[in-house]
């Protein structure tokens, strides 16, 4: 699995793997602007073909997933795994000791992904996501203590 820092100059390939993934896109404008800024930090998988990418910040001890994006056609191979756990080491590398992500409660493969890394639920937003032919979807907040286990 290749996994790469990702610059501003990958805002476009990032673009596109977010498009492959949800039905509202980020901007490639939007997301060279986020890495950019202060404490972000992400990784593109796949290079040019960008099968993946995640999108994160450090603000103080607190790390925040922005967003994370999966082709559809790449899942289930453990990429989404994989740029999580890669963020999360980041984020450790960069001072934080707790994570935070939010996560559509419809959304049951990425629930599973989250649990399996050990978040746990920290609250609800209602109606956080809208949906162009549906209700909108309650928001999950996760967090994990990125803490050093002490023996």
């Amino acid at each position: 699995m290749n996994l790469v820092w990702a610059q501003a100059s990958d805002a476009a390939a990032m673009a596109r793997a977010h498009a492959a993934a949800f039905e509202t896109a980020w901007s490639a404008d939007d997301l060279a602007a986020l890495l950019t800024a202060p404490g972000a930090f992400g990784f593109l998988a796949g290079g040019a073909e960008a099968q993946g990418m995640i999108l994160c910040r450090v603000a103080a001890d607190e790390m925040e997933v922005l967003t994370l994006a999966v082709d559809r056609r790449a899942r289930r191979q453990g990429l989404g795994k994989a740029l999580v756990t890669a963020s999360l080491a980041a984020g450790r590398q960069a001072g934080a000791t707790r994570a935070f992500l939010e996560v559509s409660a419809d959304n049951a493969a990425a629930l599973g992904l989250y649990d399996s890394l050990g978040f746990r639920h920290a609250g609800l937003r209602k109606a956080y996501y809208a949906r162009a032919d549906a209700p909108a979807v309650d928001a999950i907040v996760m967090h994990l203590d990125l803490a050093p286990v002490r023996t």
